[in-house]
């Protein structure tokens, strides 16, 4: 009896019924939405592309956060704790879309990724050290610096902000350094491109980007045999080999002039362009989008 329930019920859905008609309509638009619904999951769960933003305190990260997320900047305090907010960035300014039509629809849309504020206070920066060490898909670093404080002395000028600056920046690019001296495989480390983002262009006192390149090469290279003559004189390593080789030393083995393009030995390559968050004339920071498009 129940062999011929079955049989009945597949004869009906197998003949011209209004019963087979249903279930085929059913199945048809299910499956797409199904579909549908498993990709979309499967995309909110992937983990968005990561910019972190670096520097000192008081050299705009937050304000450059909150213009980057907002379209604006607005009145910011010293940041306590890490920030992560998440950004649209018009695919016309990525890397790819320069061959693109400018007809093109595709060029309407947005991509999007976190950007992650780190406290610039020296007791806080860990939170950045921690996120250099475990990145999680982190795409680039942007260093914030103050251009209008990055004097050299020659004229008699505070040195702390330059100084400041290129100890934070001498310690990041050294741990990026070790992920290809301390590696334990042959394979090499993944590229990561590092922004020098000159704020404050506006003002009068700010320096050219070119010459803030040259006083943080210049004054990384003083941050780095200060720390070497330290260790001598403490007698910390005397007659260790490993002092001879390469010391865990920023750079072409801790010696002779530093300069940013010798990263490009470890797989880190540094951009230092100029630009300004807050300005009578607004905000100029096209340098700095073009290359997180770039790197996005």
């Amino acid at each position: 009896m129940g062999s011929l329930n079955v049989e009945r019920l597949i004869s009906q859905l197998m003949g011209p019924s209004l019963l087979a008609i249903v279930v085929t309509a059913v199945v048809a638009l299910s499956i797409p939405l199904l579909l549908h619904l498993f990709i979309y999951r499967s995309n909110s769960s992937t983990t968005l592309p990561s910019f972190l933003l670096i520097g000192p305190s008081s050299s705009g990260k937050t304000s450059l956060l909150t213009l980057f997320e907002r379209g604006d900047s607005a009145t910011t305090h010293t940041s306590q704790a890490p920030l992560s907010v998440e950004v649209s960035l018009p695919i016309s300014k990525t890397a790819s879309s320069r061959y693109r039509s400018i007809n093109d629809p595709s060029l309407q849309t947005h991509k999007l990724f976190l950007l992650i504020d780190t406290p610039g206070h020296g007791k806080l920066r860990y939170h950045a050290l921690d996120n250099v060490t475990k990145p999680q898909n982190l795409k680039g670093i942007i260093f914030v610096v103050d251009a209008a404080n990055m004097s050299s002395g020659v004229t008699g000028q505070d040195t702390q902000g330059l100084r400041e600056a290129a100890e934070y920046l001498h310690d990041i690019l050294l741990l990026l350094q070790k992920r290809s001296t301390e590696s334990n495989t042959s394979k090499a480390p993944k590229e990561m491109p590092v922004l020098v983002a000159a704020n404050k262009m506006d003002l009068f006192t700010a320096l050219p980007a070119p010459l803030v390149k040259t006083a943080l090469e210049a004054e990384i290279t003083n941050v780095r045999n200060s720390r070497s003559k330290g260790l001598l004189d403490s007698g910390i390593g005397m007659g260790d080999t490993d002092l001879e080789e390469e010391k865990g030393w920023l750079g072409d083995g801790g010696e002779g002039k530093f300069e940013l393009s010798q990263m490009e030995e470890v797989n880190v390559s540094v951009t230092v362009a100029g630009g300004n968050v807050i300005g009578s004339e607004g905000a100029d920071v096209k340098n700095w989008w073009d290359w997180i498009g770039d790197n996005l």
